[in-house]
């Protein structure tokens, strides 16, 4: 047991802190094989340990650096054929670069990464190069690094492809079973969308007619269970071959790729409204009429062909109230790459085919079946609602990535208000919809759910004067894209005049971070020259911007009373960005002391280097307390979510500063 206790401590403390410990979770080796005479292709392999990431060479703005290869053509000696082809590796959602999220493709446990190239001058003997990447777990990233590469043409080997592909095999493990994972996840939620399709006005009625048919048709009992169960699977048949069509036809990850389109959202966005407004009744989205005469004669030739014309004039029928539902269904899907599409199909179309089955099977189960009625169109209408505050996702993506400044937050949130308090209202009879049956009463479970629809319209409220919202932080625009970071209706001004009071005005170099107006430095040295002047102690914040831990640090440990009156009052805080891509300035340009030889380009990178050779750490957040002559006051921390310990951390550290 104590064995299994110290075990946890040790991981525990690996994820978390990792005070004083230098990060090398990417180890890259290269080789070379011989195509011809002339050509050959070079091949870079990165080794990833568990738990890290490689990012693609594309991705999205806004995004992690991109792994880029650069080649040395030795003065026209070599060319270089083509892209530089990467494996096929995984898509996945992060929010690890802002809170509204993108889908980034990344590589784990290994990648292998090939380019060709032909030798112009044959005496050519190697090849120089070098690899920029960022390596990130799914809570933080380290610092951008750059690697030299060297390729030995002398070392050739012949062409081996089948070695290749199967250390890409080794390599895709992982990622398969994470793959699996969130194929599950979309299977669940089809799953539970085919029930909520089953409970509209244009299924519902017809599974006891259906099953009703296939009993009185077949000859025994046997044979009208199995009837039902081919129709249920020739149901589950025509929705899979909708999603693989779809899959087909737009490629595996192609609707990924454009999951932070303008255009992609804009035009989702659109449907959606249009799919909301038909539930809501305006119109009904149906398929010509045509298509369900056909399919109808074609249902009265009986046997398995008879049965599956059946389950395809259903799905032509139900389309009107299925339709939204499915589309949906396959933009979520889709956007997600791969074969989602037809595993979102595959959950939805059981859910549709299972009642027909089990009522088949045990046909005195009709009768428990609630009548039609009312209370149909009323989930109709639920499910409107549900996908009209669903379309202003899409249409909040688009503003964030033009950065309009259209949708913002508040505006966001205000429309979501809206959408469920009208909803709650419908729920509570108050609003009456052209479809809708007149009621004298509401039943239990109508009240209950506008019971909870009414709560959380009325949870969202705060939001509009800053709250977090956390049940659903998924969706609004991220905190500082809103009208006013310190919330609405936030007087700034006598907030910025105490913090000049305290700090004597803010000095060169400094600015106020929202929306508690901490005063930090960008540069060390305008930071420390203004400690002195002030006699306080420094604290160095190592941190990025792709850090989320440090911006957990920030909003949940930062904001206590007490730890934010250190921050404002008692220190002066230096705020290091250890992944800031801004060009250092040609006379800050110096060589790096990690690697010799190669030049300093960027600010993070002179803040990583000193965090490396300091103090032999590389992960963020990291903490240094310290005196004018740039010694420890104590030992730095790393990420520490408990607000005491922290805050006894720097009680401590202060108490031991002189003057």
């Amino acid at each position: 047991m104590k064995k299994n206790i110290s075990f946890l401590l040790i991981c525990f403390a690996f994820s978390f802190t990792a005070i004083s410990q230098i990060y090398n979770p990417i180890k890259w080796s290269s080789k070379v094989e011989k195509l011809s005479e002339t050509k050959y292709k070079l091949i870079s392999t990165a080794t990833i340990q568990n738990g890290w990431h490689l990012y693609s060479q594309e991705v999205p703005s806004g995004g992690p650096i991109p792994t880029t290869f650069t080649y040395d053509d030795n003065g026209g000696k070599i060319k270089i054929i083509g892209n530089t082809s990467e494996p096929e590796g995984k898509i996945k959602f992060t929010t690890l670069f802002g809170e509204e999220g993108m889908n980034i493709k990344s590589f784990d446990n290994k990648a292998i990464f090939e380019q060709e190239i032909e030798l112009v001058d044959t005496s050519t003997t190697e090849v120089n190069a070098f690899v920029e990447f960022i390596a990130c777990t799914d809570e933080q990233c380290l610092p951008p690094k750059e690697i030299d590469l060297t390729f030995e043409l002398s070392k050739a080997t012949a062409l081996s492809s089948k070695e290749v592909k199967t250390s890409e095999k080794v390599a895709s493990k992982d990622s398969k079973k994470e793959e699996k994972r969130g194929l599950l996840g979309i299977f669940f939620i089809a799953f539970l969308s085919g029930f909520a399709a089953l409970l509209t006005p244009c299924v519902f009625p017809m599974i006891p007619m259906t099953v009703s048919f296939f009993t009185k048709q077949s000859k025994s009992k046997s044979a009208g269970i199995r009837n039902a169960i081919i129709y249920g699977l020739s149901i589950i048949g025509i929705y899979v071959l909708l999603g693989s069509v779809v899959t087909a036809v737009f490629g595996a990850d192609a609707l990924n790729a454009l999951s932070t389109n303008v255009w992609f959202n804009l035009a989702f966005f659109l449907i959606l409204v249009i799919f909301a407004v038909s539930f809501l009744g305006a119109f009904e989205i149906t398929l010509p009429s045509s298509w369900a005469t056909k399919v109808d004669s074609q249902a009265d030739r009986g046997g398995l062909i008879g049965i599956f014309f059946m389950a395809l004039a259903l799905a032509i029928v139900s389309f009107s109230c299925t339709g939204p539902i499915v589309g949906t269904l396959l933009v979520e899907a889709a956007s997600k790459g791969g074969i989602a599409p037809i595993v979102g199909m595959l959950g939805f179309s059981s859910a549709i085919a299972l009642p027909f089955a089990l009522f088949a099977a045990f046909p005195g189960w009709l009768n428990s079946l609630p009548k039609s009625g009312g209370w149909l169109n009323t989930v109709k209408v639920v499910l409107g609602f549900l996908e009209l505050a669903l379309a202003f996702k899409f249409l909040s993506n688009a503003d964030l990535v033009l950065q309009l400044h259209l949708l913002e937050r508040e505006v966001f949130i205000a429309i979501w208000i809206a959408i469920f308090g009208a909803l709650a209202f419908y729920l509570f009879g108050k609003i009456q919809l052209p479809h809708d049956s007149p009621i004298s009463h509401i039943s239990v479970g109508r009240l209950s759910l506008g019971l909870i629809v009414l709560s959380f319209t009325i949870y969202m409220i705060p939001g509009l004067w800053g709250a977090p919202l956390n049940l659903i932080s998924a969706f609004p625009p991220p905190q500082h894209y809103s009208e006013s970071p310190y919330g609405v209706g936030f007087t700034k001004a006598g907030t910025a005049s105490v913090q000049q009071n305290d700090h004597g005005g803010l000095p060169e170099g400094a600015h106020l971070m929202p929306p508690h107006d901490i005063m930090a430095f960008h540069d060390y040295d305008k930071g420390l020259a203004y400690a002195k002047k002030v006699g306080k102690p420094i604290m160095i914040d190592f941190t990025g911007h792709a850090c989320v831990n440090c911006r957990k640090m920030e909003q949940n440990v930062w904001v206590k009373p007490k730890v934010l009156d250190i921050l404002k009052n008692k220190v002066v805080l230096i705020s290091l960005y250890v992944d800031d891509k801004r060009p250092l300035k040609d006379d800050e340009v110096v060589e790096s002391k990690l690697n010799p030889g190669k030049k300093l380009k960027y600010i993070g990178q002179k803040w990583s280097e000193l965090q490396t050779i300091k103090y032999k750490a590389n992960s963020q957040p990291f903490y240094v307390l310290m005196n004018h002559d740039e010694t420890n006051l104590i030992d730095p921390v790393a990420y520490t979510p408990n607000v005491d310990e922290y805050f006894n951390w720097l009680e401590e550290g202060i108490s031991k500063f002189k003057k």
